[in-house]
């Protein structure tokens, strides 16, 4: 037993929704609950650097996150919440210069002490070249401004967390543990590599000390505990050998968790309690290796978006972790034990292996398209597991019928945006814009262009602009005109995979079906909208591809027209469209109204996502052919449902 117990971590809820107005409602209502930090979540728009009222925003205003277009939303935001006693963890990458700059000038408004701000940026962009999506600008420049923010919190946040690196989604994406640790260390040392340059070698230990991460933890849950063990040693060891730090309190290694969301099953939903809670536990039970904040998914995220009742509940199982059982009164639980030092080493020689072989392609910057198709792979096996059933997935492919869900009858089981949320914030964006100073604005821009062009740092150019008016988009407007915009290679090879275990009869229908359309079978892949959650969408290409279709897939980041015009131009026999954002009813009645424009109403499409009932009995009354859902996790049905609906098609131009 320790002399004094210790203190519990931050206990966080990931949160934002509709509007500045009612996310602030939701955070003062989740503090007076006992959560200990906050954790905000942004909207696709601003996420990505766009205005609410641009073109690639409709649907998406306040669906997975809060908009925040000016200083006015940062302000509404945290309206009667001090930000000199908060903790708080932004979830934003491509803007994260932004979003801090706005976090400061409405701080500075507060009256607080900048210099005493606590709380993060996750500011990785790496991860989301890899398995998000939400980049702007190439590499390059996208890590000069992480970087740039590095340097500046060094001056004047010394509090401050500047990146916060981010494995969550690579477990999202399917990476293996080794995978896990390998792309998250590798994308750490680029980052250190590149501030060295940035601050005082006085200043450079300090500096990797307030490097943190974020990390995801899954179901395997002494593996995942392994990994958290492994995760801390290999830091170590890279802040001493490869950096020199030789103070042990900057190598440190500090992380914030999410558990795993992928795992969260539509079927039989409220065994995702059990779940959350198994995977909770990886993270919190080795001393030391212990999350310093957890936040924890809702039991119902795969069937929409939680309620504050939903938040609660998983907010209250930490609350019993940490202040009912006595687990912070003893020493580390695991420290000695063999088979955990085994696991532990196997994951570390594991890691090394792929960081070497990162390192001999220059770096994770140079390495982006190496990694992305090796997640890709990774999470086809991962698939092919649990349709074969040898990874158990109870209620989904083992155990799946039972007494159907009390927590699932009648309506309101998931909380749904506003409605009028978006016309709301368009609105008083318009409204803002009349009513700024417009010279100011231009030369603040004028101000920005001038520093990213030059190389200055881009925060205090871009602080002055928070203060000045200047929108979301203007400032991503400047920095897509200096360093350009990016298209992520999809990860999905052109070429089919060895993989034949069940495609024999898929391909002999879909060549048997190709001789009747004349030609190969082409099935398009499209993303609408700003969604970049693209795994669904990779592994569904990767299957069509594997059984012989003509897969075509642009990757992400479409307008409904553009997806269209590539049907055309592709003469496309059945069309698939993700939308994990909760966007698609809009979305989709968009490109259905493309397609009849353009004389394509022949040609079926097919939609995947987190779609509530009543929105599938829409699209399909709107001619969508089919709808699948998480629990829709077979992909050679679906594969077998795009031959039947390329050949009815054939029907009915015929």
């Amino acid at each position: 037993m320790t002399a004094s117990k210790d203190k519990p971590w931050l206990i966080r809820t990931y949160a934002g929704h509709s509007t500045a107005a009612a996310s602030n409602a939701l955070y003062r209502g989740n503090l007076e609950k006992g959560q200990t930090g906050l954790s905000v979540a942004f909207d696709l728009p601003t996420q990505t650097g766009y205005d609410s009222d641009h073109i690639l925003a409709r649907g998406e205003v306040g669906k997975v996150g809060v908009p925040v277009c000016h200083m006015g939303d940062m302000r509404t935001l945290f309206d009667g919440i001090p930000l000199d006693q908060m903790n708080t963890s932004m979830t934003i990458n491509a803007t994260a210069p932004w979003l801090l700059s706005l976090y400061i000038a409405v701080a500075e408004e507060q009256g607080a002490d900048v210099s005493g701000l606590q709380g993060t940026v996750q500011n990785d962009i790496i991860k989301e070249y890899l398995s998000r999506g939400t980049y702007i600008c190439p590499p390059k420049p996208s890590l000069r401004m992480i970087t740039d923010v590095a340097a500046y919190t060094r001056q004047h946040l010394p509090k401050w967390n500047p990146m916060n690196i981010c494995s969550y989604h690579l477990q999202e994406a399917g990476a293996s543990p080794e995978e896990e640790l390998a792309f998250a260390l590798a994308t750490a040392t680029a980052v250190l590599d590149d501030l060295r340059a940035k601050v005082a070698a006085d200043d450079f230990p300090e500096m990797v000390g307030r490097i943190s991460f974020f990390v995801n933890a899954g179901i395997r849950f002494v593996t995942e505990l392994c990994k958290m063990r492994a995760f801390v040693e290999l830091w170590d060891e890279i802040c001493r050998d490869r950096y020199g730090i030789s103070d042990p309190k900057y190598r440190r290694f500090r992380y914030g968790v999410q558990v795993n969301s992928l795992g969260l099953t539509e079927q039989q939903p409220e065994n995702n309690v059990y779940r959350i809670l198994i995977e909770m536990l990886a993270v919190t039970l080795s001393k030391n290796a212990r999350a310093r904040a957890v936040q924890l998914p809702a039991w119902n995220e795969a069937l929409g978006l939680p309620r504050p009742w939903d938040q609660q509940w998983s907010m209250r199982m930490q609350q019993i972790l940490a202040y009912e059982t006595d687990l912070l009164e003893y020493e580390d639980l695991f420290d000695g034990n063999p088979a955990i030092e085994r696991k532990v080493d196997a994951l570390k020689a594991g890691a090394r292996a792929e960081l070497a072989q990162i390192d001999a392609m220059g770096g994770a910057v140079e390495a982006i398209a190496h990694m992305k198709s090796r997640l890709v792979d990774s999470n086809a096996n991962r698939i092919a597991a649990i349709e074969s059933g040898d990874t158990v997935v109870v209620g989904v492919n083992r155990w799946q019928s039972g007494e159907a869900s009390p927590l699932t009858s009648g309506d309101g089981v998931a909380m749904t945006a506003d409605p009028d949320a978006e016309a709301d914030q368009v609105s008083r964006l318009r409204q803002w814009k009349a009513d700024r100073n417009n010279a100011e604005v231009q030369q603040a821009l004028t101000n920005l262009r001038t520093a990213a062009q030059s190389g200055a740092n881009i925060m205090p150019p871009s602080i002055a602009c928070a203060k000045a008016g200047v929108t979301t988009g203007e400032w991503a407007n400047v920095v897509r005109s200096v360093f350009g915009e990016y298209r992520a290679p999809t990860g999905v090879s052109p070429h089919a995979s060895n993989r034949t275990e069940g495609l024999d009869e898929i391909r002999a229908a879909v060549d048997a079906v190709s001789q009747k359309l004349g030609r190969r079978l082409t099935f398009l892949m499209g993303k609408p909208g700003l969604d970049g959650h693209s795994n669904g969408a990779e592994q569904i290409a990767a299957r069509a591809r594997d059984c012989g279709m003509d897969m075509r897939y642009g990757g992400i980041r479409m307008t409904p027209e553009e997806i269209v015009e590539q049907a055309k131009a592709e003469k496309a026999h059945v069309i698939g469209l993700s939308i994990l954002s909760g966007s698609h009813l809009p979305l989709i009645d968009d490109v259905l109204r493309h397609l009849k424009s353009n004389g394509l109403s022949h040609v079926p499409v097919v939609v995947g996502g987190i779609i509530p009932d009543q929105d599938i009995a829409h699209l399909k009354q709107s001619g969508v052919a089919r709808v699948y859902t998480p629990k829709d996790f077979e992909l050679n049905r679906i594969m077998s449902d795009i031959v039947s609906l390329s050949e009815a098609g054939l029907a009915k131009i015929a």
